[in-house]
């Protein structure tokens, strides 16, 4: 596995949120999501006048490396200009667990420095999954 530094993955993650579309809430979030070989996948979040549309910046990264072809996805990173690390909404949490694995790593950050690290079945426990089906 050729891992990233944290710290390359907060500021990669710090830069995609430089891009979002947040005209409604004012809220910019960035994330980036990273492959076991070391490749990254930035998104931040994308806002809609039909709320329901908006899009988070985890689930834009994820999907953007799922679209190239990524699959063996181990970190994610999401950062925001909030008092304390920023967690997923539930709709991503699902989105980290099912694409990445309930082992993946998950790191919560903030623009102040502080960050939190977890795994994706910490972050959902007693997810819903595949198993189920």
């Amino acid at each position: 596995m050729n891992q990233i530094d944290l710290a390359e993955l907060i500021d990669a993650a710090r830069d995609a949120r430089c891009f979002a579309y947040a005209p409604y809430s004012n809220f910019a979030v960035g994330a980036v999501v990273e492959s076991r070989t070391g490749e990254l996948f930035t998104g931040c979040n994308v806002e809609n006048a039909s709320y329901g549309l908006t899009l988070c910046a985890e689930r834009v990264a994820l999907v953007k490396a799922l679209s190239t072809g990524a699959r063996d996805l181990v970190r994610v990173v999401v950062i925001a200009d909030t008092d304390r690390p920023i967690p997923p909404c539930g709709a991503c949490r699902q989105m980290i667990h099912e694409l990445m694995g309930p082992d993946s790593v998950v790191v919560l950050a903030n623009l102040t420095g502080e960050r939190i690290v977890m795994t994706a079945s910490e972050l959902l426990p007693a997810a819903f999954d595949r198993n189920y089906l």
